[in-house]
């Protein structure tokens, strides 16, 4: 049995057995389990598992392992889920998965969570296309500063193509998802997506009273119109598909969806939500370049927050959108100092409880996996727990954030060309107008900031005294 086999075994044991297991998928670093009893959950034994870095108990049960392994422990785990149960001990107490239900089952919770599950399974392609351009934009540099090796000239087109073309048709699998998500059929989804992105849209124009000629343009609306559109489209085909004869119903339904929701996005969602994209988009650079150091911190500063209630999914089409219009996202490694702020919190929090034996070791184990960009096992076993230092960490990471506003002002905005990591990870994604090096010198410097302003002001002003002698056995 390799480990991670014994990881998944011992995560499901400690979730009380295949039968108590819905479904499950994983992201970057979260194993996700419907739980069909929580009740049967063990959680500090599975807190104890080997290589489990903390839980998140939300109405999907969230197992955090880290990049990587997650994807090796999915893979152990769906074979042990499909097998006999493993500790199968009956019974399924309805009533308290229906209160856990209803609990998060408000309109915009609902909402936030399709956001985040439309764009959750595209971040391992954002991240690996992502760096492959940034090889073939170094590689160009090479070209364009007199380096003519023919290896060179001949591989970098390749790898250009290769980075690209998901991002091209990004907007298509946003669709796919999207229609998924809102119970339609994802392919109607993505071909009602690709109207959005179709060359030939370029060729439209047609008169509005009041606002006159209007011209589409291949792109125009973005992920935003995708979106929508794959939302309308999903609404449609069900209406339809209930009132159609079932002997025609695989002909006419999917036809008339497409139709009617077509041409809804070429007269009315591209236009609209072209100026919504846009005006995402110059708001987004507006408050950077503008807000400078106070935008910057107070981004930073209130993501954690943000991140514990789950809003922060309202920010992932703001990011794409960004991504889709100027190439990178000013607004993720800003995000990121956030992280880095725990880190700083975390080595302070390590220096004052001498005595803690238990969160010591926490905190050693969790800190390889905070300076690369996860943060789950700092926050939810280290700084929320003890309050204080939880709120001063937040604020370490708004000084990193400030620094990042800071070079914002003069349209030096340090970017990335997606989303996913954080920290050290989400330097191969870099990308802004100051070139490559002078990014992630500047983009290093707001880590460095953010570690020692989390530090400092854990250290001087994450305990009271009384917390010192509760804490420091």
């Amino acid at each position: 049995m390799n480990k991670y086999e014994e990881m998944a075994k011992g995560i499901l044991d400690s979730i009380g057995g295949s039968g108590n297991v819905e479904q499950f998928t994983n992201c970057m670093t979260r194993l996700r389990i419907s739980i069909k009893d929580h009740s049967r959950i063990e959680e500090e034994r599975l807190k104890k598992t080997d290589g489990v870095l903390g839980v998140v108990n939300d109405e999907t049960y969230q197992i955090i392992l880290g990049p990587g392994v997650v994807n090796k422990v999915a893979e152990e785990f769906s074979k042990l889920v499909g097998s006999p149960s493993l500790n199968d001990s009956g019974g399924e107490t309805a009533d308290i998965k229906a209160e856990l239900k209803q609990k998060n089952n408000t309109p915009f919770k609902n909402f936030l969570r399709k956001i985040g599950n439309i764009f959750i399974p595209l971040i391992p392609a954002l991240v690996g296309a992502g760096i492959i351009n940034g090889l073939a934009g170094l590689m160009n540099n090479l070209i364009t500063s007199g380096n003519d090796a023919e290896w060179l000239v001949t591989l970098q087109p390749i790898l250009g193509v290769i980075g690209s073309a998901f991002f091209g048709y990004l907007t298509i699998f946003a669709g796919i998802n999207a229609a998924k998500e809102f119970g339609g059929t994802p392919a109607l989804g993505g071909a009602v997506a690709a109207i959005i992105v179709a060359p030939a849209v370029a060729n439209i124009t047609y008169t509005y009273p009041f606002f006159g000629e209007i011209k589409l343009n291949a792109g125009q609306g973005g992920i935003i119109g995708a979106i929508l559109a794959a939302g309308l489209i999903a609404v449609m085909e069900k209406f339809f598909r209930k009132r159609m004869p079932a002997s025609i119903d695989i002909i006419v339904t999917p036809t008339i969806s497409l139709i009617v929701v077509g041409l809804l996005t070429v007269f009315f969602l591209m236009p609209v939500s072209g100026i919504i994209s846009q005006g995402i988009g110059n708001v987004t650079t507006w408050l950077l370049a503008n807000g400078g150091p106070l935008s910057g911190f107070l981004l930073a500063s209130l993501f954690l927050p943000l991140v514990m209630f789950g809003l922060h999914q309202a920010l992932i089409p703001i990011h794409a959108e960004l991504i889709n219009q100027v190439g990178y996202t000013a607004l993720l490694p800003i995000l990121a100092m956030a992280g880095a702020g725990q880190v700083g919190s975390a080595i302070a929090t390590y220096i004052k409880l001498k005595h803690n034996a238990r969160l010591r070791n926490m905190i050693k184990g969790a800190l390889p996996v905070g300076f690369l960009g996860i943060g789950e096992p700092l926050i939810y076993g280290v700084s929320l727990p003890l309050g204080r230092p939880f709120i001063t960490a937040c604020l370490g990471g708004g000084f990193g954030g400030a620094l990042l506003g800071l070079f914002a002002m003069t349209e030096r905005f340090v970017g990335t060309v997606a989303i996913g990591p954080s920290g050290l990870v989400l330097i191969p994604l870099l990308a802004g107008p100051m070139g490559v090096g002078t990014t992630m010198l500047v983009y290093l410097g707001g880590l460095f900031v953010s570690y020692i302003a989390g530090f400092v002001l854990t250290y001087f002003f994450g305990f009271t005294k009384q917390m010192l002698v509760e804490h420091n056995k």
